[in-house]
């Protein structure tokens, strides 16, 4: 396949995948996070993914009242995704590889989503941005349980909450001492290097 057309297959694996995986995450943090069921973004994350969920509920366990099967649909699209963009690349990866590059790619997304879920809770904290959008109070919810415990830590500064500031630091350095070696590692494993 030329250069070309596969910049742009990629570009659209990608967006697929990670269009499927953020329905999948999403309704997961949206489930630990107990956000308000009649929500309508709620509403439709749990329509979206309900076909698929439900029927694994019975074999896949719970944590804390939210079912662990949205994040292994999650899991096997990541793993789809990563299959794909190696096969696309001309590469037949190491099936452990494969399974660790999908984990280290799955960790990476969730990072990345909360980061962006809490600077959006932080704008709009900041730009005092009405409640009735369901839009507002679900990633505010969302958002509340990585943000509380820095909350309690760090005191406000002249009336400011640099608790968003912290998180995404935090979220930042994850991904590079945590996401990024794994990420190189289960490369190295998919290519048998």
């Amino acid at each position: 396949m030329s250069g070309y057309f596969a910049s742009a297959a990629q570009i659209l694996i990608t967006f697929a995948f990670g269009a499927i995986m953020a329905l999948f995450v999403l309704r997961l943090l949206a489930e630990l996070a107990r956000v308000n069921f009649y929500n309508p973004i709620c509403q439709f994350l749990f329509r979206a993914t309900h076909v698929l969920v439900t029927p694994l509920r019975r074999f896949v366990p719970s944590v804390r009242r939210a079912s662990l099967a949205p994040l292994l649909l999650a899991y096997v699209a990541a793993v789809l995704k990563m299959l794909l963009l190696m096969l696309l690349a001309g590469v037949l990866p190491h099936v452990p590889g494969l399974l660790l590059l999908a984990v280290a790619d799955l960790l990476d997304f969730v990072l990345v989503l909360y980061m962006g879920i809490i600077f959006a809770a932080a704008l709009m904290g900041m730009f005092a941005v009405e409640d009735q959008h369901p839009l507002v109070p679900f990633i505010n919810q969302i958002a509340a349980p990585a943000l509380r415990p820095l909350r309690r830590v760090v005191p406000l500064l002249g009336g400011l909450d640099f608790s968003p500031t912290i998180a995404i630091l935090l979220i930042l350095l994850a991904r590079v001492l945590l996401v990024q070696p794994l990420f190189d590692f289960a490369q190295r494993l998919a290519l048998g290097i």
